[in-house]
């Protein structure tokens, strides 16, 4: 078993039975055949709760890897939470495509989707469907509850910690709300059940309440170690409030460089992390032993099956002439492969590009639904450091690094460069650690004067590829829609083209608008 939570996750996937409907009206109580009147017999049936709020992202509904799913009216493996999060954060950019034809999700190649897509639409039903879940958790652990159910102080003690953890969760998926959607509807375990449909908060509104949520939580948390990895601690509350104050324009139209660098030296001066000494270790099916990642999406091949998270990544990025044996998988599903644009931003020498699969791959990606136009990049793999395949040969073993060290320091570089504080000389060792750790030396080193925002841009490409954040930096730098940038399939031709401003934010599901008048459409849709 690798880890406390993955073990608490697995082992509770199946407890509370919920289910959403195609309407999230985050004011009813998620439904389940289990009630508080009877659950909470059980001292340990908190820790099942709060592991199943951790579920909501690693897997996609009761019975892995399908058979009672969580969000209803779209197929199960293709609504998991990290999956679509991935999707809607890499395929839109100038680093994936995915190849494959199914209803919605050829338009999130290039930015052309509507309202009624079924991926963008099962993306804000995962979000609130984790609100929920927090929601329902915070409200079943109030003081007056405890009390009533004659809840001893140590089993107190140890659900507050829970409850600063399920707050964190609920920050998590509300910074994805108002990074994709922007406005939308803020409820939390206050607002009464049953009532009339959420009103919509602003996005500025939104980014304040999980500031201070967060803020209100970081000496809550548990403190880093092997016992919490995968579980929110302190510094990981820190990272959550940095990309919100690296974004601070972005969301409320005002920067906050200061606190973004001081939330970030939180993080690195923790001492809790160091690099790893392999890039490819942090992809690879043992990387839970990896001392840079500070919050992980844990996946376990026997415990936590699902056809999204990982196992979606590892086997959709193979395909042609790979072989499956050399990714510790049974079978590639010729879907994810590299825009030129992306291949192109490594230059040689650069470790990170090794595993790059080239033969027979053409670099341009002239005909999507063609696996061999784009070269294919098995970045993460089944295969643990020492060469061993994962537990199962088809759910993978392999986690997924949500926040990591790495990022962090090129996050330091840039909030140095945008007049956030910091110094130059700790700014460039930063940038060159990661490099050295690429090239294998100091071949690869930058200069001071090379140090600028453009370069940071480019190296979080080549750091952080297909890990989940290149919708967010290519906005920030505002790069991702308009004409300043064009990449291969922007705007829907091969070439690209410039793509109008209002794509920077997906649209509110036409399902959403019809169930809640409070709603009003982002503009453009």
């Amino acid at each position: 078993m690798k880890t406390t939570m993955r073990t608490a996750i697995a082992a509770v996937a199946g407890l509370l039975l919920v289910g959403a409907t195609a309407c999230t009206d985050t004011t009813v109580e998620p439904k389940s055949t289990i009630t508080g009147a009877n659950v909470f017999n059980d001292a340990g049936a908190y820790k099942a709760f709060i592991a199943r709020v951790y579920t909501g992202l690693a897997v996609s509904g009761q019975q892995g890897p399908a058979g009672q799913p969580d969000i209803q009216g779209i197929d199960e493996g293709f609504s998991q939470y990290l999956r679509l999060y991935w999707e809607a954060e890499e395929l839109p950019t100038d680093e994936a495509v995915i190849g494959w034809g199914d209803v919605g999700l050829p338009e999130m190649n290039t930015q052309l989707w509507a309202a009624s897509n079924s991926f963008v639409v099962a993306m804000y039903y995962r979000i609130y469907f984790q609100v929920g879940m927090a929601n329902e958790f915070l409200r079943e652990t109030t003081d007056d509850k405890l009390s009533a159910r004659n809840v001893s102080s140590s089993l107190r003690a140890q659900i507050q910690q829970y409850r600063a953890e399920a707050r964190f969760l609920r920050a998590l998926s509300y910074w994805h709300a108002i990074d994709l959607f922007g406005s939308v509807p803020l409820v939390t375990e206050n607002d009464p059940l049953g009532s009339t449909p959420p009103p919509q908060a602003t996005r500025a509104d939104i980014y304040n309440y999980v500031v201070s949520e967060l803020q209100d939580i970081q000496n809550q948390l548990p403190d880093p170690g092997p016992s919490t990895y995968g579980r929110a601690t302190g510094p990981a509350a820190s990272m959550l409030l940095a990309k919100l104050y690296m974004n601070a324009g972005v969301y409320t139209g005002s920067p906050d460089w200061t606190n973004a660098m001081n939330a970030i030296q939180q993080v690195i001066g923790s001492g809790a992390y160091t690099l790893d000494p392999s890039y490819q270790h942090l992809f690879q099916a043992d990387n839970n032993t990896s001392p840079e990642i500070i919050f992980a999406i844990p996946q376990d091949g026997l415990k936590t099956q699902t056809w999204g998270g990982v196992t979606f990544l590892v086997h959709a990025e193979c395909g042609g002439n790979m072989s499956n044996a050399d990714y510790g998988i049974d079978g590639c599903w010729w879907g994810i492969r590299l825009k030129q644009q992306a291949y192109n931003n490594y230059s040689a020498g650069d470790g990170r590009a090794s595993y790059f699969y080239t033969t027979d791959q053409n670099v341009d990606v002239a005909s999507i639904s063609n696996w061999n136009d784009g070269i294919a990049a098995p970045k993460f793999t089944n295969k643990t450091s020492t060469g061993a395949s994962g537990s199962h040969a088809t759910f993978v073993d392999t986690d997924f690094p949500m926040f990591r060290l790495g990022d962090a320091y090129l996050m330091y570089a840039e909030a140095f460069l945008r007049g956030g504080g910091g110094t130059q000389a700790q700014a460039l060792a930063y940038v060159n650690a990661l490099r050295e750790r690429a090239f294998g030396g100091t071949s690869g080193d930058i200069t001071a004067d090379q140090l600028t925002l453009p370069f940071i841009l480019a190296e979080r490409g080549r750091e952080l590829l297909w890990e989940g954040h290149r919708r967010v930096d290519l906005i920030r730098y505002g790069e991702y829609t308009g004409g300043d940038y064009i990449w291969a399939w922007k705007g829907g031709v091969a070439a690209g083209k410039s793509t109008e401003s209002f794509r920077d934010l997906y649209p509110l599901p036409a399902s959403e608008l019809v169930a809640n008048p409070n709603l009003t459409q982002n503009p453009g849709y």
